[in-house]
């Protein structure tokens, strides 16, 4: 075998097609677009339009449900911080906290708290502070002499209830307005 005798395996390449480049090519003239009208030009946006009749997305049923008050969180594996603490990144004596990670690299952002989970071995003793740990991750860093502290959600601003504590609190107004005018009329 020659260097100018390589070459790629029967139909490994395959060569575009060129549209528009005449009729002998079989996708000459129109392109392969039909005829005429706005779907044959580019930059069309007729996606879900179905001329009136109701269209496909609106047919088909509504599934899940989206949690607006979902807790997102940056997951920390024990292993993960064992290795910062090797590399002289996260300092073992103090005590670690979701600000202390992003410095050292271990989390890109917070997000809603830290949790810390139990995958890979921890021999260093650290106090760490997040917002949940799963058990084994609380086991392992215990059993290396250190402690997880969990901490508590942030509470909810004074006077704002939740909204059905607030119609709660309008149905007992207007059930009490209601007896004393009944009261008043007799």
């Amino acid at each position: 075998m020659k260097l100018n005798e390589l070459a790629d395996n029967k139909g490994a390449r395959k060569v575009r097609t060129r549209i528009g480049r005449g009729i002998g090519s079989g996708k000459g003239k129109t392109g392969g677009r039909g005829h005429k009208g706005q779907k044959s030009r580019s930059g069309v946006s007729l996606g879900g339009f179905e001329g009136g009749q109701m269209p496909l997305y609106m047919r088909l049923p509504k599934r899940g449900f989206n949690n607006i008050f979902r807790k997102t969180y940056a997951a920390v594996n024990v292993g993960r911080l064992q290795q910062a603490i090797d590399a002289g990144k996260l300092d073992a004596g103090a005590p670690v906290d979701a600000a202390a990670l992003k410095q050292a690299g271990v989390i890109r952002r917070p997000l809603d708290g830290v949790r810390l989970l139990g995958h890979g071995e921890i021999s260093a003793a650290v106090e760490i502070s997040v917002a949940g740990a799963t058990g084994a991750a609380v086991a392992a860093v215990e059993r290396a002499g250190g402690k997880v502290n969990i901490e508590a959600a942030a509470p909810k601003p004074e006077g704002k209830l939740p909204k059905n504590e607030k119609k709660a609190a309008r149905r007992a107004e207007r059930a009490g307005r209601g007896k004393s005018a009944a009261a008043a009329e007799t």
